[in-house]
């Protein structure tokens, strides 16, 4: 994904304080997830992931950058409450290229707002409808994310092209 897109210049349109909580839903590898934990030096991140082996593969990743304030959680993000972290416990959700994987794109969002705190921001970068390369099956449009969003209450604070393939969407609660 790395190529896809710029992770600093996409982490550039957010507010970062060196002490925020955050969490990268659908982690994978966690390049997300590395990129804030080198902000966030008296801060925490959170990768969450549905499959263990890409937990592994960020816990090396950070321990071969001498990075120790990322925890993992082995979880499904489609179900209630299924990040298992507390209600209104962080300041960032980043929902970086797992929307057109998910069956109950809402529920993920919906986790997300969950677990953010008033006022905290929840980035979605996803596959554009029209970018030619990546998944062909399941992409949800930014239009599509900014209704699921707009119902669960979430305002849109800023709109931007992630690269010639993604889109960036970041809400507050």
């Amino acid at each position: 994904m790395e190529n896809f897109f710029n992770v600093e210049e996409i982490l550039n349109k957010l507010e970062i304080r060196d002490t925020m909580i955050a969490a990268e839903f659908g982690c994978g590898g966690g390049i997300f997830s590395i990129a804030l934990a080198k902000k966030l030096k008296e801060g925490r991140v959170y990768g969450l992931d549905i499959l263990e082996e890409k937990l592994s593969a960020l816990k090396n990743r950070a321990a071969i950058e001498n990075i120790s304030n990322i925890v993992t959680i082995l979880c499904d993000l489609e179900r209630s409450q299924g990040s298992t972290l507390r209600n209104g416990y962080l300041d960032l959700v980043l929902i970086p290229n797992i929307l057109f994987q998910a069956e109950r794109k809402d529920a993920i969002i919906e986790e997300g707002k969950r677990v953010l705190k008033p006022g905290g921001q929840l980035l979605v970068v996803d596959w554009k409808k029209d970018a030619p390369l990546g998944p062909k099956e399941g992409r949800v449009s930014a239009e599509e994310t900014k209704a699921i969003a707009e119902r669960l209450g979430l305002k849109l604070k800023n709109e931007f092209s992630a690269g010639p393939y993604h889109y960036g969407l970041l809400f507050i609660k």
